[in-house]
């Protein structure tokens, strides 16, 4: 497994929808450890494929608390099919480094999904499961946590990513 370089903001390839999984070659189940693997590093809840730069329909999730054990969730070529209620959560995402920013959310989600072996299911979720679904699954779509701020909180976003860019190092 390998650790793989995560895009950030403003980075377009952001942007782009990921393309639909027609086939779970071993190619794509490497992809899917090496997600695994980066987003354990990071350290996050949650990466989908265009994160990464593979413009595939797939993401990874883990909300497992600190001391658990890994509950890794594979979602392949994903659809939310229903969501209910509304919960406002304070969200972080490994595209937007040291950012923290309120995004309201469906409370509750049931999403459609394929395994890593291609087997389909159906998951009903709420709590961070639901969020970290809901945020990924935006991802494969090409939208961004900064896509669901209001107008002044996102250009402050921006403007934080833009410095975060232009930061000397050290």
């Amino acid at each position: 497994m390998a650790v793989l370089t995560i895009l950030h903001y403003p980075d377009e390839r952001l942007r782009q929808p990921g393309r639909k999984v027609e086939a779970l070659t071993d190619e794509l189940r490497q992809l899917i450890d090496d997600m695994a693997e980066t987003m354990y590093a990071a350290p996050g809840v949650g990466l989908a494929a265009t994160q990464v730069g593979q413009l595939w329909q797939l993401f990874v999730v883990d909300c497992a608390a600190e001391g658990e054990p890994s509950d890794l969730r594979v979602f392949v070529n994903p659809e939310i099919l229903d969501k209910q209620g509304t919960v406002t959560f304070d969200e972080g995402c490994l595209s937007f480094p040291g950012a923290r920013e309120e995004v309201e959310r469906a409370e509750r989600v049931r999403v459609r999904a394929q395994d890593r072996d291609g087997k389909w299911f159906e998951l009903e979720a709420e709590g961070l499961l639901a969020i970290a679904i809901q945020h990924e699954y935006d991802h494969l779509q090409g939208v961004l946590m900064i896509d669901r701020l209001g107008p002044l909180k996102k250009r402050l976003l921006h403007r934080k990513m833009l410095r975060r860019d232009t930061q000397p190092t050290a």
